[in-house]
C-alpha cells in the first residue's frame, strides 16, 4: 500500500509519498484506514505532495498553516506541497484520502492553480457536488483496485475532473476560481510559478533577483507582472511567506529563535524579531506560548501494515 516516509527535518517532519507494488505510481487512494494513521496525524508536519482529503464523518478539526476549520462532513480538504497541517481531536474519520505528485496531472495549465486556490482554507463544503464527487471516489477506488488495463489513464482523467469538481465548490461559495482563465494570462501563470517556488521549503529564503532568474524573466518584468496578478509587490509577497514560515515553527518545534530566524532568511535574530513583531503585533516569543507545541511521536506507524484496500 502507500508507504510515507517521514524524514526529520531540522525544523518539521517531511512526508515524502513512496507507492510500492503493484501499482509504482506518484498516485495513491484510500480511506483513512487503509492509508494509515498519518493521513489522520495530530502533530505538525509537511508533505512534498498534494492531498485531497473528502471527509464523509466524523468529528474534530483540521489545522492548516495555523488556520483551525471544525470537521463538517461533506467536507473538502486539499494540502498542498509545503503546507503545514495536522488533524486536531479528531475521531472516528471517515472518507477518502488522495495521494500524488504534480507529475500525475494531466498537462492541463489550470490544474495546479485550482489545487492552490483550494489548499488557501483549511475545509469547506463540498455543497451540490457531494454526490458527484462522491461517485468519482468510488469509481476511482475500484480502477486502482482492480487494476484493469488503462486504470493509471482512468485515474488521471478521473483526477483531473475531481479537481474540476472541487473548483466548483469555491464557485458555490462566492470564491474566484476560473483557473483557466487566470491560466492563459501571462501575469497570472508567472505569479502562479512563483508562487510554487516561494511555497517550497526554503523557498523564504530567496531574493527577488533569484525568482526572476529562475522563471527568466527580467527584475523589472518580474515586478511588473506578479503585481498586476496579485496587487502586491514580490517583495512582500516573500515577506508574508517568511512570516508564516516562522509561524509554523515557532508554532510546531521548539527550535531555537536563532534556528528559526535563519530557517525563515533571516541571519541577524535582532533583526528577525523587529520583523516579526512588525508583522504580526507580537514577538516570536509571545506568538509561540500563545500557539503552543505539538510534535511528532515517533512511535506512530507511518500506513496500515496490511490494508485490504481502497
Amino acid at each position: 500500500m502507500d508507504r510515507f516516509r517521514d524524514t526529520r527535518l531540522p525544523d518539521l517532519p517531511l512526508h515524502r509519498l513512496e507507492v510500492p507494488l503493484p501499482h509504482l505510481l506518484p498516485f495513491a487512494i484510500g480511506t483513512f484506514d487503509t492509508i494509515g494513521p498519518l493521513s489522520r496525524a495530530a502533530f505538525p508536519h509537511r508533505h512534498t505532495f498534494y492531498e485531497i482529503v473528502y471527509v464523509t464523518g466524523g468529528s474534530g478539526a483540521h489545522v492548516l498553516d495555523l488556520v483551525r476549520r471544525p470537521v463538517e462532513p461533506p467536507q473538502l480538504c486539499v494540502i498542498a506541497p509545503g503546507q503545514v497541517h495536522h488533524w486536531d481531536g479528531a475521531e472516528e474519520l471517515t472518507g477518502h484520502v488522495i495521494l500524488f505528485n504534480e507529475d500525475f496531472l494531466l498537462p492541463h495549465a489550470d490544474d495546479v492553480s485550482a489545487l492552490r486556490a483550494l489548499a488557501g482554507r483549511p475545509g469547506h463544503p463540498a455543497g451540490d457536488q457531494a454526490g458527484p464527487i462522491a461517485a468519482l471516489l468510488a469509481d476511482m477506488g475500484g480502477e486502482y483496485r482492480d487494476l484493469r488495463p488503462g486504470y493509471q489513464n482512468v485515474l488521471r482523467a478521473c483526477l483531473h475532473i475531481l479537481i474540476t469538481r472541487a473548483s466548483r465548490t469555491l464557485v458555490r461559495t462566492g470564491e474566484p476560481a476560473d483557473a483557466s482563465a487566470a491560466a492563459r494570462d501571462r501575469a497570472a501563470e508567472l505569479a502562479s510559478a512563483f508562487g510554487r517556488l516561494l511555497c517550497r521549503p526554503g523557498g523564504a529564503q530567496r531574493p527577488v533577483g533569484w525568482y526572476a532568474r529562475e522563471l527568466g524573466v527580467s527584475a523589472g518584468h518580474f515586478q511588473t507582472l506578479v503585481r498586476r496578478a496579485t496587487g502586491r509587490s514580490p517583495g512582500s509577497l516573500i515577506r508574508q511567506q517568511q512570516t508564516l514560515e516562522a509561524k509554523r515553527l515557532l508554532s510546531g518545534t521548539d527550535m531555537t529563535i536563532r534556528r528559526i530566524a535563519h530557517q525563515s532568511g533571516f541571519s541577524d535574530p535582532a533583526y528577525f524579531c523587529r520583523f516579526f513583531r512588525r508583522e504580526t503585533g507580537m514577538s516570536p516569543g509571545e506568538f509561540r506560548s500563545r500557539a503552543g507545541l505539538k510534535h511528532h511521536d515517533p512511535r506512530i506507524e507511518s500506513i496500515a501494515a496490511h490494508p485490504d484496500g481502497p
